[in-house]
């Protein structure tokens, strides 16, 4: 649930320290020159080379079939939704699942589908909540078709699901009759945390989506995998939500740029957000989430200031995060913040806290 932020108003320096979303990340120069480098085509008519190979990568690398490549990774979102569920289909994820809090009721306006949100700690719900979410078929009731997951669960605090988790929710989704759906915007995030493969995390999901955009660094781009059929009906979604491109291979080059040279390096960024959190737990007022991977949530009730406001105070100084609740800030680390700009950020923050008293 994080929205670009507003232009600065005149007179504020440039932001120095941007830990406002891992997607302020800009491509380095070595995926720009991949990029001007790529083989093109037209990806609508399926000649597009370089889109063509980063699909047959994913597939293979996430276990499944075939895979399609779109803009975001909210028309995965909604495209994987528009191709499992009917109108009046009920969705089950967790209550601050991106696409309940984040998609503009994408799932009511494109698909007809209820979300019903289930709780748990940390972005998570468990088999149990499932299970008693579970209704028995009745014509009164809207059919239950889709569960869906986020890996890792942003408002979760980046929250990685365990495998054994994932696994049980899907056996039982599936004893239900019901489709499996995993939001992957942070996806290697968690594979690399976890020291899992990805092709064994997602193992149990019909279908998922890798975003490129956040920590991979990429300008654009998220690719959809499932099976063959499923890739078939949802490329219709794509076609009629405009989501096919032309010479699409100049961002998919990004992309497999990423897959090749950004990948493992999340380790550093998480490394980074455990140094930041310490950093913010040592300032008096504030409270910090102890991070699993990138995200650094923490609270600043202590401080007599709500999270927009110290926000706002440290922007003037060129550092950013966001504002997630009235007290409740989020700062992610990237492949643009070095250590020494997250020393500078703590700096600031505490500088900003201690004259606020």
């Amino acid at each position: 649930m994080v929205h670009a932020p507003p232009p600065p108003p005149p007179g504020l320096p440039p932001v120095r320290v941007n830990l406002y979303s891992d997607t302020q990340t800009k491509p380095t120069p070595a995926m720009k020159a991949a990029m001007v480098a790529a083989e093109l085509g037209d990806e609508q008519a399926g000649t597009d080379p370089t889109v063509t190979a980063l699909c047959e990568r994913m597939a293979a690398l996430l276990g499944k079939e075939a895979a399609v490549f779109l803009p975001s990774g909210t028309m995965c979102n909604q495209v994987a939704i528009l191709t499992h569920c009917r109108p009046g289909d009920e969705i089950l994820a967790h209550e601050t699942a991106h696409i309940l809090t984040s998609e503009g009721g994408g799932a009511a306006a494109l698909t007809g589908a209820q979300i019903t949100g289930l709780s748990g700690p940390q972005g998570q719900f468990s088999l149990e909540a499932l299970q008693a979410a579970i209704r028995p078929k009745s014509r009164y009731a809207p059919p239950q078709t889709l569960v869906e997951v986020e890996q890792t669960a942003n408002l979760g605090g980046g929250a990685v699901w365990p495998l054994a988790t994932l696994n049980a929710i899907a056996a039982f989704a599936h004893e239900c009759g019901m489709a499996t759906h995993m939001d992957g915007a942070r996806l290697t995030n968690a594979t690399v945390a976890a020291g899992i493969a990805p092709a064994e995390m997602v193992a149990g999901f019909d279908s998922v989506w890798l975003d490129f955009t956040k920590g991979l660094g990429a300008p654009l781009g998220a690719v959809l995998c499932g099976s063959s059929e499923f890739i078939g009906r949802a490329w219709r979604w794509k076609q009629r939500l405009g989501g096919s491109m032309r010479q699409g291979g100049i961002c998919a080059a990004a992309c497999l740029y990423a897959l090749d040279h950004h990948v493992d390096r999340l380790a550093e960024d998480h490394a980074n957000a455990r140094v930041l959190a310490r950093g913010l737990a040592q300032i008096e007022g504030i409270t910090v989430e102890v991070p699993q991977t990138n995200l650094v949530f923490f609270d600043t009730t202590g401080t007599g200031l709500t999270a927009e406001a110290l926000a706002a105070r440290v922007r003037r100084e060129g550092v950013a995060f966001s504002a997630m609740g009235k007290y409740r800030g989020r700062a992610c680390t990237h492949l643009d913040v070095t250590l020494g700009q997250i020393e500078d950020a703590v700096s600031v923050i505490r500088h900003a806290v201690t004259t606020q008293r």
